[in-house]
């Protein structure tokens, strides 16, 4: 069960509306974000952007976290708070505040994550200037650890703070299937593209690549070049899970690839699954999930024959020969730097 609290006030309608800043919806979603909720909503309240609603959902914390939100809560009346008695996953605790939604712009928002001042009112400029079939504005972010201090940049930057890479914009879709390149909750996402997907795929165990393949098929993205957003890296966040033997990312991750596979157009796009694939097919066999590295590559053998390397690691899937433990010794010296795959 989910109990709500706060209320919204409904956008005006009529020709006043075209008077005022478009509304931009913040969700919010908490699980056990005690030491880092009360930052990241004062980061959100925070923003000089006059027109924001704010949406909380606690998803069954087992900590303080819901009392956390509720002080915060007391002194900001107009913020709607949903606490969850079970947790229900972050995809469908999403939806519960998208189905409540009321703005043009949603930003999709971790409990641990900070929004930098000025980052509503800049993707809602670039938004508003923008022409042709865009749906998501990104930007850079800076990676924090758990005490706030900040570790490196998702793009490397110059010394004008300037993503010293080259970053895609416009038709994104072969990109999303090569990489990690978007920092996903540096994101704000129209509205009505979120609700005409359907919002989040609730079968899946996280929400960002599925997303990126379904919206970029159909609509552009437009990159914000400057460091608004803050993400957290912690030991036992979601990206760090993918280690486990137990993680259901790697399946979440092959019903995602088909339905790529179901989306792909030219011979380049076959090209950038195909090597994501691959890169999965690895991730498999390192976290042990051997009938998952088997269903990889009958995937792969729809685009190509796999290379040798590939071949080596499906032989050593099938002896079931064990890697994890060293794996996840490798992943914990790494976890410091930012994965991009």
């Amino acid at each position: 069960m989910t109990s709500v609290t706060g209320q919204f006030t409904p956008l005006p309608m009529g020709p006043y509306l075209n008077r005022i800043k478009p509304w931009v919806t913040v969700i919010c979603t908490a699980y056990n974000h005690q030491r880092y909720v009360e930052e990241a909503l004062q980061s959100v309240v925070e923003q000089d952007y006059p027109n924001v609603e704010l949406i909380v959902i606690d998803n069954a914390s087992t900590d303080a976290t819901s009392g956390c939100i509720s002080r915060f809560a007391r002194q900001h009346p107009n913020l709607q708070f949903l606490q969850n008695t079970t947790n229900i996953g972050l995809n469908r605790a999403f939806n519960q505040g998208l189905s409540l939604a009321r703005g043009r712009y949603v930003i999709d928002l971790s409990a641990d994550d900070v929004l930098l001042p000025g980052r509503i009112s800049k993707q809602v400029e670039l938004f508003e200037r923008l022409s042709g079939p865009y749906a998501v504005v990104f930007s850079n972010a800076d990676y924090i650890d758990e005490q706030g201090r900040r570790l490196s940049s998702h793009y490397p930057t110059d010394p004008h703070g300037r993503s010293s890479t080259v970053v895609p914009s416009g038709n994104v879709f072969r990109n999303v299937l090569e990489s990690y390149f978007i920092c996903t909750p540096t994101m704000m996402i129209r509205r009505d593209v979120l609700n005409e997907l359907g919002g989040y795929d609730e079968s899946l165990a996280y929400e960002d690549f599925d997303f990126w393949v379904r919206s970029a098929r159909l609509y552009h993205y437009a990159y914000l070049d400057e460091v608004l957003t803050l993400k957290r890296q912690l030991p036992d966040s979601l990206a760090a899970q993918v280690v486990k033997p137990d993680n259901a990312l790697l399946h979440s991750s092959l019903i995602v690839c088909q339905k790529a596979l179901e989306r792909c157009h030219t011979a380049d796009e076959y090209q950038a699954l195909a090597g994501r694939i691959r890169k999965f097919i690895r991730k498999a066999y390192y976290a042990e999930q051997y009938g998952l590295v088997r269903q990889f590559g009958r995937l792969l053998n729809r685009i190509e024959q796999p290379g040798l390397l590939t071949k080596f690691v499906l032989a050593l899937s099938r002896l079931q020969v064990p890697v994890n433990s060293l794996y996840r010794h490798y992943a914990r010296q790494a976890f410091a730097l930012p994965s991009r795959s």
